[in-house]
């Protein structure tokens, strides 16, 4: 598994951008193919960033998805809120899993 954490860094208007986000990726990300799970989460800690993250079967379907519409459709509104907000964008391939 290949996966893919945004550290997001949103000051204002935090509500704005956690509909803004949500709504994208429940238009754009169904039927992306290889992705399992996308999330997005919120800092429990003022100063925080948000977390996405996004979970695909290999990187392969990753650099995809980033030639894709889907991809086009989920950043084409570059006044969304939070759009223009510092990110940090890290890839990771998955060693291990454990399930309690």
């Amino acid at each position: 598994m290949f996966v893919i954490t945004n550290r997001i860094d949103v000051t204002e208007n935090a509500e704005a951008f956690e509909k803004a986000f949500s709504d994208s990726m429940r238009t754009t990300l169904k039927g992306v193919p290889g992705l399992h799970r996308a999330t997005l989460m919120r800092p429990e800690a003022e100063g925080l960033p948000y977390v996405s993250t996004m979970e695909f079967d290999a990187k392969d379907d990753f650099l995809a998805w980033l030639k894709s519409d889907s991809f086009r459709a989920s950043h084409s509104d570059d006044q969304a809120p939070g759009m223009q907000a510092p990110s940090a964008v890290e890839q990771h391939t998955l060693i291990e899993t454990f399930t309690a």
